[in-house]
């Protein structure tokens, strides 16, 4: 079976449409059904989903009590999906439906989870821009060579998926994740069609936001387990700093007799190496906290108003 997940917000005119292009496409490829996550919509976009779902209840919806986020919902949507393979597009008609047999046709060749790849976008020269340096930094800390981190339109096994922790802006970087757990990651080009209805929900928040989610994710990445080979790391380096510096002074006391009352690198030296002892302190600290965390914790971030099933 596969599941469709497509995260909504405030897309009324695409709904229709977007619903007609990828029935037609499924219905081909064989059982299925279609996840619908409203995202805190204000619009009439959750009163489409509910009519399209009288008619056909292959059409599923979760519908969240305010907007929350694209990566909440996409981790809703794979809670809730029952399918063996999970197929992820966006709302906004931008992506094609027609592509996904082929995303599918990749996967069953034996990899964990197929990226789409916009390789000719049609979205603003500002935004492109943006992307190619986000998907360059992306590559360089997370080691996954994809060339489109933010393509929605991707394919996955159930398994991969099922444990990963999402947070943040952090779907943009979900292969990253899968690939850091042992699951392979391929991509494939894929359609890109220019955006007629509604409004993008792309912005400059969201990049901030995507950067500091996908720095959190290579700290967390290399350092999650041991967090001590960080912290202790860095404060043994501004220990040794600044009990050379100390040292330093010592022998500039006793062999040169120069004063060091006056003498500022003096309060560099005492400062470095009690901050190297703090840090050491806390790597240990945070090595007994984060082993557990997210293995105890339950919570999700969002909150579910409505289900349609």
């Amino acid at each position: 079976m596969y599941s469709v997940v497509i995260p909504v917000f405030n897309e009324e005119t695409n709904i229709q449409p977007l619903y007609q292009s990828l029935t037609s496409v499924m219905k081909k490829i064989g059982d299925y059904e279609i996840i619908f996550v409203d995202d805190g919509s204000t619009d009439s976009t959750f009163s489409q989903i509910k009519e399209l779902h009288t008619h056909d209840k292959k059409i599923k919806c979760l519908r969240f009590r305010k907007n929350f986020g694209q990566t909440p919902a996409l981790r809703a949507g794979f809670d809730f999906a029952h399918g063996d393979y999970i197929i992820t597009i966006d709302g906004d008609l931008q992506n094609d439906p027609s592509d996904i047999p082929l995303l599918i046709e990749k996967i069953q060749e034996g990899y964990d989870v197929v990226s789409g790849w916009r390789f000719h976008r049609h979205d603003s020269f500002s935004k492109r821009i943006f992307s190619k340096f986000s998907n360059w930094l992306a590559r360089r800390l997370t080691g996954v060579m994809l060339h489109d981190f933010g393509c929605t339109l991707k394919a996955y096994k159930k398994e991969a998926i099922k444990d990963i922790e999402l947070y943040g802006e952090m779907h943009r970087y979900i292969p990253a994740v899968v690939a850091w757990h042992g699951f392979s990651v391929t991509e494939l080009k894929v359609h890109h069609h220019p955006r007629k209805n509604g409004e993008t929900k792309y912005g400059a928040t969201r990049l901030v936001k995507g950067f500091f989610d996908l720095v959190n994710f290579k700290f967390w990445s290399n350092f999650s387990t041991n967090p001590l080979h960080f912290f202790g790391g860095v404060g043994l380096l501004s220990f040794f700093g600044g009990f050379f510096m100390a040292l330093y002074l010592v022998i500039m006391k006793f062999f040169f007799s120069e004063e060091l009352s006056n003498r500022p690198l003096l309060l560099l030296a005492l400062l470095l190496m009690i901050l190297g002892v703090q840090l050491t302190m806390f790597g240990f600290l945070a090595e007994m906290m984060t082993r557990n965390y997210f293995a105890s914790s339950q919570n999700h971030h969002f909150e579910i108003k409505e289900i349609v099933e």
